[in-house]
């Protein structure tokens, strides 16, 4: 890959993502565990208010209970935002999405489906009603939000706001994700509209400060003169409002007061839609699993690792980053203890003492790739190895190992770049139980893990950590992980030609 190739990725994975991947239903072959009574609260939430909604005034009250993780993933779609005219339903679209932080979100607004208008009606443009809900083609904003809804990416039409038609020859394209919201003034209207709905938010502005936003919005953007906005705003606008906007209100379950000024309820929100979204639901499952938390650098990184035509420079390169980032995550889960010191100022600073019994394991060969990160974050550190000889998904026979001899009395890091199987990484922790170690003292560290792996191991030894920086869809028929990254060892160490 040539290196402003690999420049242009990682600029774009730093920049604003309205729109992202999400990852297929898992295949969980075993029943869902039943869920803790802990784990069936949400941490955000506000005041009941009469009419069943949430006034979100920064009062913490119950949010709803997690999604089973048994269940299908459907994305979760927010009707986002009913509320008059220029009340700032975008922009609190926009800080939900920001504050997300990742490729999860997409946004469809209700504008982009818009019916054209004919020849006649242009003519009369002002004398058509562009906030009653018959000015929508709401069929095919139905159909458009039902393919995403079955985790299908969509071409969402793209209206002329000067022209009053839709662009004939170019559409946006909106990928499926993990969260849709769905933003205009009459998301709510339609009962069908609402019926695909998670969480139906409204946000409520003042008329004179909404009023002053779309003269705004209408003369900058849409090319629109004063007058005509104000006599739009008088003729279709606020009698809209009042017909079919206000009334809808009943149905929202938040009410947001000010809009993007409003920053505690978007925060409950945000926290609500991550409850709602979890980790990856084996970590649900499986308390003692552990994802890196993603970042636009971390998805950078994974698009380019994954890249078929990326050079072995810029593959070892990238993975050495990735691996770093795992192993420090790994070593948080160490035991610490306090210790009081003395700063170059003279004053006292109560910190931590890292753990002194510590080991690396390397499953060979691929688990040797994440030796230097290990050594670069634990000087002096121990390293052993564990040879297994791998066929298909069955068969795995052990060739060899060397441990330290004292490895009982350590915590060891298991390294494995790829948990596939699973069946590998039990042999390799079976070894280590039968060392002396305790398996609540082994953490498996590894870049992707499938979740047919992640069961293998967590069913057997639920006890121990597996800290992992992205888990991926699942097996292929060869037992290859989905979409993985090829054979990782061959990569890294350039023998895959």
């Amino acid at each position: 890959m040539p290196e402003k190739a690999v420049d242009d990725v990682m600029d774009s994975a730093v920049g604003a993502h309205f729109s992202g991947l999400r990852l297929e239903a898992l295949r969980l072959s075993s029943p869902s565990a039943p869920s803790s009574p802990s784990s069936a609260k949400a941490a955000a939430a506000a005041a009941a208010h009469s009419n069943g909604a949430v006034y979100a005034n920064g009062v913490a009250a119950d949010a709803a209970e997690l999604v089973s993780p048994s269940a299908l993933r459907q994305p979760f779609v927010i009707g986002r935002v009913s509320g008059g005219t220029a009340s700032g339903k975008t922009t609190v679209c926009d800080m939900i999405i920001q504050q997300l932080h990742d490729h999860r979100v997409v946004l469809v607004n209700q504008d982009s489906f818009y019916r054209g208008l004919t020849a006649e009606e242009s003519a009369h443009a002002q004398d058509y009603n562009f906030d009653h809900p018959d000015a929508f083609d709401t069929e095919q904003l139905l159909e458009c939000m039902g393919q995403l809804k079955r985790a299908q990416p969509v071409n969402v039409p793209i209206y002329d706001f000067k022209n009053h038609r839709r662009s004939s020859e170019s559409f946006r394209k909106v990928n499926a994700s993990d969260v849709i919201i769905l933003e205009g003034i009459l998301v709510f209207h339609d009962q069908r509209v609402r019926n695909l709905m998670d969480m139906k938010i409204f946000v409520d502005t003042d008329a004179d400060i909404r009023l002053a936003r779309r003269i705004r919005r209408d003369t900058v953007e849409r090319g629109r003169d004063v007058s005509s906005v104000l006599e739009q705003y008088g003729r279709f606008v606020k009698p809209a409002f009042d017909d079919f906007v206000l009334p809808s209100k009943k149905y929202a379950d938040v009410i947001i007061p000010r809009g993007g000024d409003n920053h505690v309820a978007i925060d409950l929100i945000v926290q609500h839609i991550r409850t709602k979204l979890g980790q990856h639901d084996l970590c649900k499952i499986y308390p003692h699993v552990y994802v890196v938390q993603t970042t636009f650098q971390i998805r950078g990184m994974h698009t380019l690792i994954r890249d078929r035509d990326i050079t072995t420079p810029d593959f070892v390169f990238y993975s050495d980053r990735l691996i770093r980032l795992v192993v420090e995550h790994g070593l948080g889960h160490l035991p610490f203890t306090e210790k009081q010191i003395i700063t170059p100022t003279g004053s006292i600073y109560m910190g931590v003492e890292f753990c002194k019994k510590l080991c690396g394991v390397s499953i060979v060969r691929s688990g040797e790739s994440m030796e230097n990160a290990l050594r670069a974050c634990c000087k002096g550190i121990k390293i052993g190895k564990i040879l297994i000889h791998r066929v298909g998904d069955n068969g795995q026979q052990l060739i060899y190992h060397k441990l330290p001899m004292d490895i009982a009395e350590r915590h060891v890091l298991l390294l494995d770049p790829v948990l596939g199987t699973g069946n590998s990484a039990n042999q390799a922790i079976e070894l280590l139980i039968r060392k002396g170690v305790p398996e609540e003292r082994i953490i498996f560290l590894n870049l992707i893990s499938a979740p047919e792996g992640i069961q293998c191991v967590c069913k057997r030894f639920p006890r121990l950590k597996i800290v992992t920086s992205e888990i991926d869809t699942g097996l292929s028929e060869e037992y290859r992980v989905i979409p993985g990254l090829g054979e990782y060892g061959d990569r890294y160490f350039g023998t895959d030609n």
